[in-house]
């Protein structure tokens, strides 16, 4: 849109519409314009070097996975980024999806970094709709790792897969000289089955769905802040690290217009509302006072200036739902246990495409954009 175009717009309003009012259009196609721009825009990475912020999940991590991988590895079925791919196989369909982590503290109220690769993986299938099956478990260790807490991860892993109803069928050992490393990474793969005929996927998402989230959010990034000491900060409050198959089963039984699932976990709720507004062209809205965070939590973010939307969780989902359907998911998360708590948070708008809104508890509006990197880094 040039300048001449705008003075044109100005100079000629009919009868009953102000300048201000044109303005105020002009303004907004303006924006929209800059937003088609920037979506079509080829992603780069501009630094040289990789830095914490590519493994945080926000803006760097989207452009380091668009730049690099998917420019590189690009394909029908990688394309949609979603959580797991959907395969077929001898007429089956699958679901696939790996993971790797890096947790610090490897133990910590709630969990520990054997139950949360689990966890993770399983949730990663089971928010495309699949039931998950049977995992992979690659582990790095550095030499003079204790056996003990090997065992104990170990262990951990195991009784958290025979939760989810998943068995841990081949992996891999690695071992790095002292120094190499920082004590145990561990990686996973996962498969599972889709029995259901609907294709989830953010991009589906439509004006007038409404958003769901299963429960409290960023109790797992906050248990990971203090269990790592150094802040003069007591909260009770643990990781909600859980397998969430059964969970996400139930809500596919009760919404046939559910359009989307995803696990809030590097980046938390914002960076998956972004998600769902870049991939579908679609604004979000959504309200502070609906979003659920416990006390504890709130308390320690606002202390340490941190949103409480950006902060991961291990054991939630966010959902869209056609609005026919948003009573029967929200009833359903919230007769599992896992979903309690589920709450409303927002709708799927037309406009403006590819921007999430919130609605603070002030009555004022602001930009719930993605951010560069993340605060609380290695959560996970």
């Amino acid at each position: 849109m040039t300048a001449g175009w705008v003075d044109e717009a100005l100079s000629g309003q009919p009868d009953g519409h102000s300048a201000a009012d044109a303005h105020g259009r002009v303004r907004e196609e303006l924006v929209l314009e800059r937003i088609d721009r920037v979506r079509r825009a080829r992603p780069r990475i501009r630094e040289e070097r990789i830095t914490m912020s590519h493994g945080a999940g926000g803006k760097a991590t989207h452009t380091l996975i668009q730049a690099i991988f998917l420019d590189a590895f690009r394909n029908p079925l990688l394309e949609p980024l979603e959580d797991a791919a959907e395969l077929l196989a001898d007429g089956a369909r699958i679901a696939m999806t790996t993971d790797s982590f890096v947790v610090s503290p490897l133990f910590f109220p709630g969990g520990d970094i054997g139950d949360l690769a689990v966890n993770g993986t399983v949730n990663d299938l089971a928010v495309t709709g699949a039931v998950p099956l049977y995992l992979a478990a690659s582990f790095i260790l550095e030499e003079g790792f204790p056996v003990a807490d090997l065992t104990r991860i170990v262990a951990s892993m195991q009784a958290a897969a025979e939760r989810a109803g998943v068995q841990v069928v081949t992996g891999d050992t690695k071992v790095v000289e002292k120094g190499k490393a920082d004590g145990c990474y561990v990686t996973t793969a996962g498969i599972g089955v889709l029995r259901d005929d609907r294709r989830l996927g953010v991009a589906a998402a439509r004006p007038g769905d409404v958003v769901l989230v299963s429960g409290p959010i960023g109790d797992h990034g906050v248990t990971i802040m203090l269990a790592r000491g150094g802040l003069d900060l007591e909260a009770d409050v643990q990781s909600d690290t859980a397998p969430l198959n059964g969970l996400a089963a139930d809500l596919l039984a009760a919404a046939p217009g559910l359009r989307a699932m995803r696990d809030a976990t590097r980046g938390g709720v914002a960076t998956i509302l972004n998600e769902i507004a870049a991939a579908a062209g679609v604004g979000v809205v959504v309200s502070e006072d609906d979003i659920p965070v416990r006390p504890e939590v709130r308390g320690a973010c606002e202390l340490l200036g941190i949103d409480p939307m950006y902060v991961a969780s291990e054991g939630r989902l966010v959902a869209v739902v056609s609005p026919d359907d948003a009573g029967g998911a929200l009833g359903a998360l919230r007769a599992h246990p896992l979903g309690a708590d589920a709450a409303v948070i927002g709708t799927i708008t037309a406009q403006p495409p590819g921007i999430v809104t919130l609605r603070t508890a002030f009555g004022g509006t602001r930009i719930v954009d993605l951010l560069v990197g993340d605060p609380l880094p290695r959560i996970c």
